[in-house]
């Protein structure tokens, strides 16, 4: 059973990278400006760090392979939502970046075997 839930974590982990560049993708083609990946402060990890115009976006990807309890989003729960404010906060201080607009944006993405990603960008989410 051991060895299953462990192919089961490798086969999450690579939807997740996976996921993540989809989404690097995904901003590039609307004309973000991709500044930061995987920025860690503390305990905490934001995927995407990007400029939308002159809005700093952090930007916290989160993909699923079935949407049969929930959807990818609804995982972000309120304690997530203070640790990426906290990182954020974080990011801002360690750069010296002051006096710019920031927003959160969520990027939901679903895969399908047969339809590939579908992707939900919900902007200024939190």
């Amino acid at each position: 059973m051991t060895g299953l839930k462990k192919v089961k974590k490798v086969l999450a982990h690579e939807l997740g990278r996976s996921g993540e560049s989809v989404a690097l993708e995904y901003l590039k083609a609307k004309k973000y400006k991709i500044v930061e990946k995987g920025f860690r402060f503390l305990r905490g990890e934001i995927d995407i760090i990007a400029y939308d115009g002159r809005t700093l976006v952090f930007v916290e990807v989160k993909t699923r392979k079935s949407v049969k309890f929930s959807q990818p989003e609804e995982s972000i729960t309120p304690a997530k939502r203070k640790q990426l404010r906290k990182v954020a906060q974080g990011y801002l201080l360690r750069k010296n970046i002051q006096d710019v607009e920031c927003r959160f944006d969520v990027l939901s993405l679903t895969f399908d075997d047969l339809e590939g990603y579908t992707v939900k960008h919900i902007s200024d989410a939190f």
